[in-house]
């Protein structure tokens, strides 16, 4: 077990790639660009994709040009015109994008330009649809399941600094779209496997970069829903419920996608209790290998989970000094059953299952 918690705590912003035989590699380097629908420095998924994409380029398996589109409404039409001169200009063997905001405009040039390949993480819209298209997808249901199983234990320890007496914890999540509420399913799930009393407050920022209005929603889930964790799902946008855990010493923080200890100031890293990984960088070195290795995931539909390493959660730092050991056996025994498949954790891509989720969320609100 410890073995396997090392290797979920792998951090996203710390890569650590597999290792490929010599003879396996490309024998040139493969040019690669990284669209980014959004800005760097978000602490969190686009980040992770770009530290990936650097050791890969540090390693001289690639050569990288990264392209900050911008993450506003006034932006997106800049993200489908770029898409189109990255794929027209015939210099890329590989074009690399994110998220649920993207694949129309994928779909759209990668049509027009069968014979450039691309790459697109965190979404399965059009899977398998474009054999020039690989889509790379995470198990965040099972992350989520694994923070809920944490953050369930924590509000009930009152002897934890900073947690009261409700069972109460809040949910931060960018959209109210298939991907984030995969993530809350998850938390919902695993919060109510520890207590099915405990409530959880869900707020959607509808977008990831508003941080100002995740403040708010944090403060209001604080002082008016007695939360005492904070789940922030809404990249950069939910750093503002941090804040507002900061600031009126209300509870715990924990963070998504890299390990935001490691990222934030000092004293938003002393409320964030953990973070739950989603190992954007190391699946984007994972393809490559396979890749080089002569498996082209292109045209499928990959989907990356616990025992992969595609998810994960830090388990030094805060989380080792602050939780109990009766939490900490409770975390592990909640990934050793998803991980052999003894817990099956209901997902917002399965079959009706965004709708699913939202009754989910609706029936456990404070």
């Amino acid at each position: 077990m410890k073995k396997t918690l090392l290797a979920l705590s792998t951090l996203a912003l710390a890569l650590v790639p597999l290792a490929v035989p010599q003879q396996a590699l490309a024998a040139e380097p493969r040019n690669v660009v990284y669209l980014v629908n959004g800005n760097l420095g978000d602490k969190s998924f686009f980040d992770s994709a770009k530290a990936g994409l650097d050791q890969l380029e540090a390693d001289g398996r690639i050569t990288l040009n990264t392209v900050e589109m911008g993450g506003t409404d006034a932006d997106q039409p800049k993200w489908l015109s770029t898409l189109y001169e990255v794929a027209d200009s015939g210099e890329y063997d590989l074009i690399v994008c994110g998220t649920f905001q993207m694949p129309d405009y994928l779909k759209e040039v990668a049509e027009a330009y069968p014979d450039q390949k691309f790459l697109i993480f965190d979404d399965d819209t059009y899977a398998g649809e474009d054999a020039n298209v690989a889509n790379i997808v995470f198990r965040q249901n099972d992350l989520g399941y694994i923070i809920g199983t944490l953050a369930g234990c924590m509000t009930l320890d009152t002897n934890v600094e900073r947690i009261n007496e409700d069972k109460v914890i809040g949910f931060v999540g960018g959209y109210d779209s298939p991907v984030i509420n995969d993530f809350m399913t998850g938390y919902i799930t695993g919060a109510q496997a520890v207590d099915p009393d405990i409530k959880v407050d869900v707020r959607y920022t509808s977008d990831y970069v508003d941080t100002a209005k995740a403040k708010e929603y944090g403060n209001s889930m604080i002082n008016d829903s007695k939360c005492d964790i904070i789940w922030g799902v809404a990249g950069n946008a939910g750093n503002g419920a941090a804040e507002a855990v900061l600031e009126t010493g209300g509870g715990w923080f924990i963070g998504v996608d890299s390990d935001q200890e490691l990222t934030f100031s000092d004293d938003l890293a002393a409320i964030t209790l953990t973070s739950g990984l989603k190992n954007v960088g190391n699946s984007l070195i994972w393809f490559m290998d396979q890749w080089d290795a002569g498996e082209e995931l292109f045209g499928k539909r990959t989907s990356l989970g616990i025992v992969e390493g595609g998810v994960g959660i830090v388990t030094d730092k805060n989380y080792d000094t602050i939780t109990s050991d009766e939490t900490k056996a409770a975390v592990d025994a909640a990934i050793e059953a998803v991980s052999s498949g003894e817990i099956v954790v209901p997902s917002a891509f399965d079959e009706g299952g965004n709708e699913a989720a939202q009754k989910l969320r609706d029936s456990v609100r404070p």
